[in-house]
């Protein structure tokens, strides 16, 4: 990474057990970073994590961001100098059979992370990961952006949008930049709808995918029509980077919320990615429509993400045609017995390559 700043520094990750924080541990491990990582156990079998044997190359702490006293006490004895807040329940679904759970981990785990960055000096920078579900949705055709209201009609929306308000109390009462002595700069960051390699949630649409395809069933379709800011993990995953280092580089600009998503055409339908999905990975691939819907879900949900182009130089590196293949590609390895940390670092290293060949701020 230019300008990298995370060699030799100690980065603290919550949720570095789930997807996006197993792909993030390895791409700042590969960084030259010391690693600490607390998160509840891997959360299915199997899972990205303990595939890539991460754990044999970071401080893997196994405890939940429920638990203020012992996520301060790790934070008091590893003196991480910048967090990425991870950690969450991240399932719609789920959310509605566990609604209390929910609120409890987005919301006070939130609010738990920051009170221990809060008493421990080490800390400078801040990135609080939450989604772009925390937007009022309003079925707009145009792109969230972020000085749109926070919201949600189910517990996990709502729950993140909460934890975007937990993220700006924080800043403006505790966090002030004219405070010499608690001179800690925060962001919050929005992504799309992640994929790539490596995810077994239950619920998720190329998870779900890749289950069905493997044993020859059909992938029941929740909401065929329903729009998406589809993006490979990555990119999210670089923006966050690039966030981080201006944080910890004292530069109050970039405080505040930002978001990462696809460019407005690769926003696309269900049953667009499906069928494209289908196509790649061949044999007796198909899907159905689910008969009885057991939910609301929004129809449309894109992000505008301007502001992290304008200003930090970001944009997204592979478009949904390439991220679907990236992923396809992945799963193929795995089931073909392929060494998987090599490959899922051969892909990190990939997507280096091409996004130093453009144009990022240094």
């Amino acid at each position: 990474m230019k300008n990298n700043i995370f060699k030799g520094k100690k980065i603290l990750i919550t949720g570095h057990t789930g997807f996006k924080g197993t792909w993030l541990s390895l791409w700042l491990n590969k960084l030259g970073a010391d690693v600490v990582g607390y998160a509840l156990k891997p959360p299915t079998k199997p899972n990205l994590f303990e595939i890539c044997s991460i754990k044999d190359r970071i401080i893997s702490v196994t405890s939940d961001v429920r638990d203020f006293n012992k996520l301060q006490t790790v934070f008091r004895e590893h003196k991480p100098e910048v967090v990425f807040h991870m950690a969450a329940q991240s399932l719609v679904k789920y959310s509605y059979a566990k609604p209390i759970e929910t609120f409890e981990t987005n919301i006070m785990g939130t609010a738990n992370v920051l009170e221990a960055c809060r008493h421990v000096p080490s800390v400078r920078a801040i990135v609080n990961v939450t989604s772009d579900k925390c937007y009022e949705n309003l079925e707009l055709k145009r792109g969230y952006k972020e000085s749109d209201r926070m919201g949600g009609n189910d517990p996990y929306s709502s729950s993140k949008g909460c934890a975007e308000l937990i993220s700006a109390a924080y800043t403006k009462a505790f966090f002030s930049v004219k405070d010499k002595k608690q001179r800690i700069f925060l962001a919050s960051v929005r992504a799309g709808n992640v994929i790539g390699g490596g995810d077994w949630a239950s619920d998720r649409l190329i998870p779900d995918c890749i289950r069905a395809f493997e044993k020859n069933k059909p992938v029941i379709i929740r909401n065929p029509f329903a729009v998406r800011p589809w993006q490979h993990v990555l990119d999210p995953l670089f923006g966050y980077l690039l966030l981080a280092r201006n944080l910890y580089e004292d530069r109050p600009e970039f405080i505040g919320g930002w978001n990462f998503g696809p460019d407005n055409k690769n926003s696309k339908p269900v049953e667009w990615v499906v069928s494209s999905l289908v196509k790649k990975w061949g044999r007796t691939a198909f899907w159905e429509i689910e008969k009885k819907k057991t939910f609301n879900e929004s129809h449309c949900l894109m992000l505008n993400s301007s502001k992290a182009r304008a200003r930090l130089g970001w944009q997204p590196q592979w478009n949904l045609e390439t991220a679907l293949t990236k992923t396809i590609d992945w799963y193929k390895a795995y089931y073909n017995n392929q060494n998987m940390e090599q490959f899922t670092m051969d892909q990190i290293l990939e997507y280096e390559m091409e996004a130093y060949g453009r144009n990022v701020k240094k």
